[in-house]
């Protein structure tokens, strides 16, 4: 499992929780979320990295420039693109991937046999990966354990999923860009995912463990709809209660900035992995690793996705990093996609029209509408 990292109530904290109802220490969590910028909601915190990409825009005469930045990959992956393409497109890479496959077919009485043939043949058990093939932000992704898990999943879905390989150990963000006709890229950033862990006392329920964390309540709501199952159980003392799995910071990971872990090797590797793959400058690999030596020494490492022009550095959800201090990353970020894509311009390429993207979206909500939490 990836790498987790203990929540620790802090005591005057949880004495003051323990007078409070659980309506109101979630009252308390939704304060703490607007204290802590990392939780806020996309339309308060993005409006000022929207200005900047509308000053962008008319400094580079092009609305949509970013577009251009990865000219094999629809849109350079703004929205809906296909991740299960963008991994076929690695496959010079192939010794960095897990095994996966596309379930295009929207009969289930098709689509098990198929995974079921798949698994068989590639030697894959249990656990897998099922999620997507146009998805963002960790929407739809599950972590599957049984055969029962897997025909749950594919009877009540619909859309293009992808069957992957689960890869154990732990999990980063490494994001690459490259200005075309230069001969290495660079890594711009990397971002440690943790998963949080809550200890038990023997004492309370885990319920009361997540409303009582300094943390934890931040996202309570979230934590306790994936954990309902156990919400009430007591945790052991000393147990150690993993809320999530999944490295999305919008579904409860933890991010933390791992600009320390970036080494001559492990920007070699990433490079050499990006050119293997034509049309694409600029995005964020999304790796699995089994330990930070391995990730440090690019030993190991399995990529199980590479994201497009809308990728975050995400690193910037880093507890200590200032809300300053995301805004100049981000910043950073949108500028070099922005002169990418002038020099692909240049080349020939044709940024994707405002129309293209509003469509793009509305297909893509229109999916994800029927995503599983």
């Amino acid at each position: 499992m990836p790498l987790a990292i203990e929540l620790d109530s802090v005591q005057p904290w949880t004495s003051f929780t323990t007078g409070l109802n659980r309506r109101g220490c979630k009252f308390v969590g939704w304060l703490k979320r607007l204290c802590r910028w990392e939780f806020w909601p996309p339309y308060l915190f993005y409006p000022p990295v929207i200005v900047y990409i509308a000053y962008l825009g008319i400094r580079f005469r092009s609305w949509t420039l970013f577009t251009a930045a990865n000219p094999a990959i629809p849109a350079s992956g703004f929205v809906g693109e296909s991740k299960h393409q963008i991994l076929e497109q690695l496959k010079g890479a192939a010794a960095w991937l897990p095994c996966s496959t596309l379930l295009e077919g929207e009969v289930p009485a098709e689509r098990i046999p198929e995974a079921e043939n798949f698994m068989r043949r590639h030697g894959l058990h249990f656990p897998v990966v099922l999620k997507p093939d146009a998805g963002q932000r960790g929407s739809g992704v599950a972590i599957v354990r049984s055969p029962e898990q897997l025909s749950e999943y594919l009877t009540h879905s619909s859309f293009p999923a992808i069957l992957q390989e689960y890869v154990p150990g732990e999990e980063y963000g490494v994001f690459y860009y490259r200005y075309p006709g230069s001969e290495r890229g660079r890594v711009f950033s990397v971002t440690e995912k943790r998963m949080p862990v809550l200890l038990g006392d023997g004492k309370r329920t885990l319920e009361e463990l997540i409303l009582a964390d300094d943390r934890a309540v931040c996202m309570a709501d979230f934590y306790l709809r994936k954990n309902s199952e156990r919400a009430h159980e007591v945790p052991p003392a000393g147990e150690r209660v993993q809320l999530v799995e999944i490295g999305t910071h919008c579904r409860g990971a933890i991010f933390l900035d791992g600009r320390e872990t970036i080494t001559p090797d492990l920007e070699e590797v990433i490079d050499r992995i990006a050119k293997t793959f034509n049309g694409f400058f600029f995005g964020r690999f999304d790796i699995r690793v089994p330990s930070r030596q391995d990730f440090m020494a690019a030993r190991k490492i399995k990529i199980v996705e590479l994201n497009g022009v809308t990728s975050e550095a995400t690193h910037i959800y880093d507890p200590n990093l200032s809300l300053f201090d995301a805004y100049r990353v981000l910043f950073e970020q949108w500028r070099i996609a922005f002169e990418i894509g002038r020099i692909n311009r240049a080349r020939g390429i044709r940024p994707a029209s405002v129309a293209d993207l509003c469509n793009a979206t509305c297909e893509y909500r229109r999916l994800a509408q029927s995503y599983p939490e």
